[in-house]
């Protein structure tokens, strides 16, 4: 069945090649990481875990470039606001509220890394680290690797914009374009460097700064699904024919404070994050939706209700599990020998 606009053209998600029931996914997973974040806000509020780095506003870019990529052959590197990301490539609720009660069972560093640092060899997501930027050399490594091997995947790396400021930035995208290497570096550009605002950062674009690597640039509106799939498929189809590097600038706005220990209202005004909520892609995305016949109210209910279902039983798991024991400190850290070789 064809799908129509209110205009009578052919509906966008139709003209992209995604079904009905893919839509259904990508919002499922963009509700179910909204629906993650709010409770981590309040848990961190209520004493239950010490920290958390918020995503809100980020998660309908996350989720349209992760239903783009190959989920089952590419290579990720997100950065620490990608909840959305994670979920929509494997990751669980499960596996994230282990990750934020620091718990020995966490898949991610069992219990030792801080709470967004991504990591899982089974689903392909190469962990990072604290100093912002460092996973784009990486990115651009595995995507090397993927040339010399002649292999059929792509890296893919997310940023803030404050971060393509830094010298691994330069270095990785250089590198990138002088190889015609297929990476996609993503920049979730939130508009703030924790407190420095983007006019503070930037004189022009970040995806200008493709020209300047010979790589494929590309400004995108980070609150239209649609178009960052588009966009994300397109670098994607480009890096496997051998045509190298894409640079993506997705634009939007980061509605919930830098991290649990920010006050946003020290150099931002609640009228400005007011007027951007109005901008959310995710209610954009639920309206198109419904106007397509693809989603009402009760549907909603029924999702929201599951996912807080979801969300009550993965928490209360992680909540009880163990802690790491003391003497687990050096797992993962040092080769241990055996009888039976090295593990």
């Amino acid at each position: 069945m064809t799908v129509l606009s209110s205009s009578g053209q052919q509906a966008k998600h139709h003209q992209l090649g995604i079904s009905e029931e893919t839509v259904i996914a990508m919002y499922t997973k963009m509700l179910t990481a909204r629906m993650y974040d709010e409770r981590m806000m309040l848990m961190q509020r209520a004493g239950k875990i010490n920290f958390h780095v918020s995503g809100i506003g980020q998660e309908v870019a996350q989720i349209a470039a992760a239903f783009a990529l190959d989920r089952n052959n590419d290579y990720f590197l997100p950065y620490y606001r990608d909840y959305g990301f994670v979920l929509s490539v494997g990751m669980t609720l499960k596996d994230l509220f282990l990750s934020a009660f620091a718990k020995a069972e966490d898949p991610n560093s069992g219990g030792r890394q801080m709470p967004g640092h991504f990591g899982s060899k089974k689903l392909r997501i190469v962990t990072g680290s604290s100093p912002v930027t460092t996973q784009v050399p990486h990115a651009v490594g595995f995507a090397l690797a993927a040339k010399m091997n002649k292999k059929e995947f792509v890296s893919f790396v997310t940023f803030g914009e404050g971060s393509s400021n830094q010298g691994d930035f330069h270095e990785g995208c250089n590198f990138a374009g002088v190889h015609k290497l297929p990476v996609i570096l993503m920049c979730e550009n939130n508009q703030y460097a924790i407190s420095v605002p983007i006019h503070k950062q930037l004189a022009g674009k970040v995806s200008d700064r493709a020209l300047g690597y010979g790589i494929h640039g590309e400004r995108v509106d980070g609150n239209d699904a649609f178009e960052v799939y588009r966009v994300v498929k397109e670098a994607r189809e480009r890096a496997i024919a051998g045509d190298g590097a894409t640079l993506i600038e997705a634009m939007m706005y980061r509605i919930s404070p830098h991290s649990t220990s920010d006050n946003d209202l020290a150099y931002r005004s609640k009228e400005e994050v007011d007027y951007n909520k109005t901008l959310d892609g995710l209610p954009k995305f639920k309206q198109y939706m419904v106007d397509h016949g693809l989603w009402n109210e009760e549907l909603e209910d029924q999702l929201r209700s599951e996912i807080k279902k979801q969300l009550d039983e993965a928490s209360s798991y992680a909540d009880k599990a163990p802690f790491p024991t003391p003497e687990s400190v050096m797992d993962h850290v040092y080769a241990n020998d055996n009888k039976e070789g090295v593990e």
